[in-house]
Order: structure tokens, then C-alpha cells, then sequence
């Protein structure tokens, strides 16, 4: 199945061989993948990165679905977005969104999180969507809470990020809880 999700300002779609100079522009930055355990990416790096992306479009079950995040009126990429089916026969799936660091502040990750989420339920027919962040990531914290994830644990020190041992928090969200939250998105996107 591919995927092509049309929010008000932005559009998810599949990924594209040359989009990796886009990617790279924010994939290149140090504050941007300061909580991340890849990156600051070389250009051998990111287009890598865009390789994956592009084979997980072939696979069959597909389970990942890397995409693109683009301005609706320019198709200025300011990000990508994941959503991933990790336990295919409990439906639940794991997030991930990166936005530039030019466009931080401006609502793209809610509205990139919220289409992610849309799909996820309703086209992948997940129950459980998760994500993990840093602790120290407070913007991301306040972006799933304010879609209604739940936070629902604290690991320690458990991943090798940039040479430290680092802290992660675990949010969820139920596909009921979605929906009655989020009636905007009951139909889909």
C-alpha cells in the first residue's frame, strides 16, 4: 500500500531518490538530532537513510512506511515522519516525526503526527500506537500529550546515544482514545 496523507499545510508521501538533498539539510544538523541515536548525517549518511526508505516501499507485509514531510503549497521537504508496525498481531505500531530546525514552533509536528496517527488507525488498523522520546525532550513530550498519549513508562539508560547512555520515556495512545478524541480525523485524512 502506498501512502500519500494531505493535511492542511503539509502532505506525507512516499520517499523519492532525489529527496535526499532535502533530508540532508535538516539530517546534517546537530540541534536537530541532538535526542536522536543517528546523525549529524553525512551525505553518504542520508542518502543511505533514503535507500531504506525506498526498500521498505517493496516489501510485502509492508510494516514501515518512512515519508515525507512537505510544505502543501511549495513541496519544500521539512521533515519525514514513520509510522512502523512492530508487533503486527497485537497492532501496535511506533512513531517517529523530525522537522527541521527552520520550522520548529510552527505546528508541522502535530499536524505530521496527527496524520501518522490517522493512518496508522485506520489504514494499518492499529490498537496501540507508541512512541519514545528523550526525557529531555520537553517540545516532543508537550506534541504527543497534546494528542492525547499517555505517558506510560520511564527506561533507564537504555540507548548508547552520541557516546552516553541515555534515559527514554514511553507514551501510548489506543486507537479508542483517537477517536473520541479526535473526531476530525474519525474518517481518516
Amino acid at each position: 500500500m502506498k501512502a500519500r496523507l494531505v493535511t492542511n499545510r503539509i502532505i506525507l508521501r512516499e520517499f523519492e531518490e532525489d529527496d535526499w538533498r532535502g533530508v540532508h539539510e535538516y539530517a546534517q544538523d546537530e540541534r536537530v538530532v541532538y535526542f536522536l541515536n543517528w546523525g549529524p548525517n553525512s551525505e553518504a549518511d542520508t542518502k543511505a537513510f533514503v535507500n531504506r526508505a525506498l526498500f521498505h516501499q517493496q516489501e510485502v507485509p509492508r510494516r514501515t512506511y518512512d515519508l515525507i514531510i512537505a510544505l502543501k503549497e511549495s513541496g519544500e521537504i521539512i521533515g519525514h515522519g514513520r509510522i512502523q508496525v512492530t508487533y503486527p498481531h497485537y497492532g501496535q505500531g511506533e512513531l517517529h516525526c523530525i522537522i527541521g530546525r527552520k520550522h520548529w514552533g510552527k505546528g508541522f509536528a502535530t499536524e505530521a503526527v496527527g496524520a501518522l496517527l490517522s493512518f496508522g488507525f485506520s489504514e494499518l488498523k492499529l490498537h496501540r500506537v507508541y512512541a519514545m522520546m528523550d526525557p529531555a525532550n520537553s517540545p516532543t513530550a508537550r506534541i504527543l500529550e497534546k494528542l492525547g498519549f499517555q505517558r506510560e513508562g520511564h527506561l533507564r539508560e537504555c540507548k548508547w546515544v552520541k557516546g552516553i547512555w541515555r534515559d527514554s520515556l514511553l507514551y501510548a495512545l489506543l486507537e479508542d482514545e483517537w477517536r473520541n478524541s479526535n473526531p476530525q480525523y474519525a474518517a481518516g485524512i
